[in-house]
C-alpha cells in the first residue's frame, strides 16, 4: 500500500458554480461541476490560498438574491 501523505502530493484548488472552493488531488479525475481555479500546491498551501480568496462564504446565488432583492426595495 502507497504511503500518500498530504506532503507528497499536489493537490489544485477547485471553485464550482457557486463559486464555493474545495481541493482536489491532481492526479485524480476532476468532479463534474468544478473547474480549476488556478492555484496548486501542497494541501496546506491550497487550504491557505482558499482562506485568503473565500472570503464570502455563501453561494453565488445566495449573494446575487440579496443585491435583487436590495435593488428591489
Amino acid at each position: 500500500m502507497p504511503n500518500d501523505t498530504a506532503d507528497d502530493l499536489t493537490y489544485l484548488v477547485v471553485l464550482n458554480d457557486e463559486e464555493q472552493y474545495s481541493i482536489w488531488r491532481e492526479d485524480k479525475d476532476m468532479p463534474a461541476g468544478w473547474h480549476a481555479e488556478g492555484k496548486q500546491g501542497t494541501r496546506d498551501e491550497c487550504l491557505r490560498h482558499i482562506d485568503e480568496v473565500w472570503t464570502d462564504m455563501r453561494p453565488l446565488s445566495a449573494r446575487t438574491g440579496d443585491a435583487r432583492d436590495a435593488d428591489a426595495n
